[in-house]
């Protein structure tokens, strides 16, 4: 049978749909070797990636994200390819591709958090029509938790049979590590000092990074700890929070050169260093309003941090009961649960523990062999 992968989100690097991609392809290499494989990347990523086996054969599109060419000429070349069945990675798959196709949906935040960006009437408009094109044609949608299939079903109104729930992993290069000096040498490079609370990912309104500024304000009685936000710093939400920031006094343009600054901003890490972030962090915290899946919190319990993390969408059913939950509204509530844990050594302890043990319920390898048994099911 011929499969097809959109791969044009591929990722090595960073958490979220690019991760997503990368796990299932490198791992679908180790399932199946007796089907053909085609993924549809983008540069640099076709230029980067290898195939590690000789069913596995990559092309190169070059067709933006969210385009008019992703609606006229990756069509034309999927169709080139005669494909038994396309897994479309992300929802904006071409609206009048005809063969046999699964949609993997991730969240839909652009229902309900459109953002600043592409968020006019037109890309309103082609975002709903792209989507709901997308889920209707699909053999099976899959979804990335029960949080998310119940969106597909109330919002698009995707039958609850259509969809099939995978749960994504964490790679195994998020762990405890050994040498502590490559850690020191990050937080040195970066200004960081222990004690430290730590949110890494993107800067969206509903990441809700206010409210977290907000509840750090509130804990200032810890004057020795520090909030580190990492992230692109040339975000389009950048200047409202470094705003916010500036205005509850945790951050200064002309800072003492004696008194560190409350709130540090490293900017967009690497992996290496974000694995560094997750091991010094003393607590990680997770305030969105509203997620699909929700990988950080896992990436931080599979490092031996301690998750502190919103009650909101995916959150408590992905991370259960290894976390410490917060309304993500209330910056007071926030502030307390974080005050908890750092008063509560024994409940700490419990939750470093229940996070390593909780984690290896998530695996890429899962993933990877639901989606296949997916694919093969469809095919029959």
């Amino acid at each position: 049978m011929r499969i097809g992968i959109d791969c044009r989100m591929y990722s090595s690097h960073f958490t979220g749909i690019g991760r997503y991609v990368f796990e299932l392809v490198e791992n679908l290499q180790q399932i199946d070797r007796e089907n053909e494989y085609f993924l549809f990347f983008n540069q640099p990523e076709f230029n980067n990636f290898q195939p590690g086996a000789p069913n596995f054969h990559k092309v190169l599109v070059n067709v933006k994200h969210y385009s008019l060419a992703e609606q006229t000429s990756f069509k034309k070349t999927l169709d080139l390819y005669r494909l038994d069945l396309m897994h479309f990675t992300h929802f904006n798959a071409p609206i009048f591709y005809r063969r046999p196709s699964i949609v993997t949906i991730h969240d839909l935040t652009l229902h309900f958090f459109p953002g600043k960006i592409m968020n006019s009437p037109l890309h309103r408009l082609a975002y709903a029509l792209t989507v709901r094109s997308a889920v209707k044609k699909a053999v099976q949608v899959i979804a990335v938790s029960r949080s998310t299939a119940r969106d597909l079903d109330e919002v698009l109104r995707v039958p609850l049979a259509k969809i099939k729930i995978i749960y994504e992993g964490v790679n195994p290069d998020f762990r405890p590590l050994a040498n502590h000096q490559v850690i020191a040498n990050t937080l040195e490079k970066y200004g960081i000092r222990k004690p430290f609370l730590l949110y890494t990912g993107v800067w969206r309104n509903h990441k809700n990074l206010e409210g977290l500024l907000r509840a750090f304000a509130l804990l200032d009685r810890h004057e020795d700890l520090q909030l580190v936000i990492t992230g692109r710093k040339d975000s389009v939400y950048a200047e409202g929070i470094f705003d916010l920031a500036r205005e509850l006094g945790l951050m200064s343009d002309f800072p003492p050169a004696d008194r560190p600054p409350r709130v540090v901003f490293p900017g967009l890490v690497g992996e290496d260093e974000l694995i560094h972030l997750l091991n010094a962090a003393h607590l990680y915290v997770f305030p969105s309003l509203y997620e699909g899946f929700g990988l950080p919190p896992l990436e931080a319990m599979q490092c031996g941090t301690p998750v502190v993390a919103s009650n909101s969408s995916s959150i408590p059913e992905i991370c259960n009961d290894s976390a410490l939950y917060f309304d993500p509204r209330s910056p007071e509530d926030m502030a307390a649960t974080i005050e908890k844990l750092l008063a509560d050594e024994a409940l700490y302890q419990k939750l470093v523990a229940s996070g390593l043990e909780h984690v290896k319920k998530f695996s890429w390898q899962k993933m990877a062999r639901e989606t296949h048994q997916l694919y093969m099911d469809v095919l029959k």
